[in-house]
C-alpha cells in the first residue's frame, strides 16, 4: 500500500505545481521518475512517451498511466492517474466557483501572461533534452516532421505510422537487430 501511495503523492506533486498542461509536465515528470525516484531509465522513459504521444489523450496523463503501469500494475497506473489529476480537478473546482469575482482583476492577468514564457520553456526543455544522443540526421528529421505538422497541418498520426514502417523497413535492410 506504501508503494501505492508513493506513486500517488509523487504524481500530485507533479500536477500541483505545474502550469502550462501536458507538455510543461514532461521535464517534471522525467526528473521526478529518473533523477528523484530512480523507478526507470531514461530510454525506457523515452519509449513510455513515445507510447503517450501514440496513445489518444493528453500526454502527461498518458506518461503518468504508463509509469504507474509499468512500476505496479493497475492500481499503479491508477494510483499515477488519479496523483496527476486530482490537483488540476480541485484547481479548476475552486477558480471555476470563484472566477466571475476574478475574471477582470489586472494582477490576476498579469500573473498569467507573466508565466506564459516559463510554460514555453518548460515545452523546450525536454525536447532539447531528447536530442542528447541523437544523430544530426535525426534531429534534423524531428525539425522536418515538426515543421511539416506545423506549416502543412498533417496529422502526426500519419507522420508517427510512417515514421515506425520507416524504421522497420530501415531495421529490415539492413538486416541488424534493433538496439535497446
Amino acid at each position: 500500500m506504501r508503494r501505492f501511495a508513493e506513486l500517488f503523492f509523487s504524481f500530485f506533486k507533479i500536477g500541483l505545481f505545474t502550469f502550462g498542461g501536458g507538455y510543461a509536465m514532461i521535464p517534471i515528470i522525467q526528473r521526478e521518475v529518473i533523477d528523484n525516484r530512480h523507478w526507470i531509465e531514461q530510454q525506457e522513459f523515452l519509449d513510455l512517451l513515445t507510447l503517450a504521444q501514440s496513445a489518444p489523450g493528453p500526454i502527461s496523463l498518458n506518461t503518468a498511466v504508463f509509469v504507474g503501469y509499468k512500476m505496479y500494475g493497475y492500481r499503479g497506473a491508477l494510483s499515477a492517474l488519479l496523483g496527476v489529476i486530482l490537483p488540476s480537478f480541485l484547481i479548476i473546482l475552486v477558480v471555476a466557483i470563484f472566477f466571475s469575482q476574478i475574471r477582470e482583476n489586472a494582477i490576476v492577468d498579469a500573473a498569467f501572461k507573466g508565466m506564459r514564457p516559463v510554460v514555453v520553456a518548460l515545452i523546450l526543455a525536454p525536447i532539447l533534452g531528447f536530442t542528447k544522443g541523437l544523430h544530426w540526421t535525426m534531429i534534423s528529421v524531428a525539425a522536418v516532421v515538426a515543421f511539416v505538422i506545423w506549416h502543412f497541418g498533417i496529422s502526426p498520426i500519419y507522420l508517427l505510422l510512417a515514421g515506425a514502417v520507416g524504421g522497420a523497413l530501415w531495421v529490415a535492410a539492413r538486416g541488424k537487430e534493433v538496439k535497446r
